[in-house]
């Protein structure tokens, strides 16, 4: 499969990471440990069904490097760990928007760890796009205070490590993404320990959190991290970054779409931003004369 082809398949975990802002409100009410525990469970079920389903052998897919067990599993949790940290010591418009680090930094990192080039055109696409994400997630009254410090350094903690997790994933192009599976397996257990120790079972009482636990578990945990995985070892992780600006956008039109949200101007202008952005990053190359990487 070509470079053009993983970076489509990668993009589609993007596109799921879009829907995770609506199923999460869905299953509002089950504590966060509980909720991820649950989902990254479907999750780990689900991969792991299908490698057994296409013959895979589950022991072999055991036998990765320590390197990559750290990695996955750490980064998956890592990740998830210090979003909660962040929203319970920061107001979430902050956190959030400190979080967003994460695609741009995938750039900075890959030009830094992969000595990949990063043209003009790919650094200005990776700013509009952050711009918009800021506009889409911005509201009236925000600002940064000192004395949620702790916070917005959870806050980006979450952006670093997502996107080294990112990055370091390239480096191991030799792990099958079926591994993924496993990883989640691992989130699963220790984000259920935490739940044991921090918060009270609460199950879903309604068909509609049931709705919103499964679907993060197919989807935005499930079937995205997998195909991210597999865009960000054999793909064009720098667009792959720039790109990833579409999922609150994505979002944000589903909230709209399910009468969760409302359609302002500040939504317009974000919009604008991030397509803008996404599409000099993507035809940079071609604008400039220049032949866009292939391999």
């Amino acid at each position: 499969m070509n470079r053009q082809a993983a970076t489509s398949i990668g993009f589609t975990a993007v596109v799921l990471w879009g829907a995770l802002a609506l199923f999460t409100r869905w299953s509002a009410g089950i504590p966060p440990f509980q909720l991820l525990a649950m989902t990254f469970c479907i999750a780990a079920l689900l991969m792991l069904g299908k490698t057994v389903a296409q013959g895979g052998s589950l022991l072999r897919l055991l036998r990765q490097p320590v390197r990559a067990w750290l990695l996955g599993v750490g980064g998956l949790f890592g990740y998830h760990l210090f979003y909660f940290i962040a929203l319970n010591h920061a107001p979430p418009v902050e956190a959030s928007l400190i979080a967003y680090l994460w695609p741009l930094l995938i750039v900075c990192f890959s030009v830094v760890l992969l000595k990949e080039p990063a043209g003009k055109m790919l650094w200005l696409g990776g700013l509009l796009t952050l711009a918009g994400c800021w506009a889409l997630l911005w509201r009236p009254g925000a600002g940064f205070d000192l004395r949620y410090l702790g916070g917005y350094g959870a806050a980006l903690l979450c952006a670093l490590i997502w996107s080294l997790y990112s990055v370091l994933s390239r480096t191991l192009a030799a792990v099958p993404s079926d591994a993924v599976g496993l990883y989640c397996l691992g989130v699963s257990a220790l984000a259920a320990l935490c739940h044991g120790v921090l918060e009270e079972t609460v199950w879903p009482l309604s068909g509609g959190q049931w709705l919103g636990v499964i679907g993060l578990g197919l989807g935005p945990v499930g079937i995205a991290f997998f195909t991210w995985d597999y865009g960000v070892k054999r793909g064009d992780i720098q667009l792959l970054g720039v790109l990833s600006y579409a999922a609150p956008l994505i979002s944000t039109l589903l909230l709209i779409g399910f009468g969760e949200a409302e359609f302002t101007l500040t939504v317009l202008l974000g919009c604008g931003l991030i397509v803008g952005g996404a599409l000099l990053a993507s035809l940079g190359p071609a604008l400039l004369g220049k032949p866009a990487p292939q391999a």
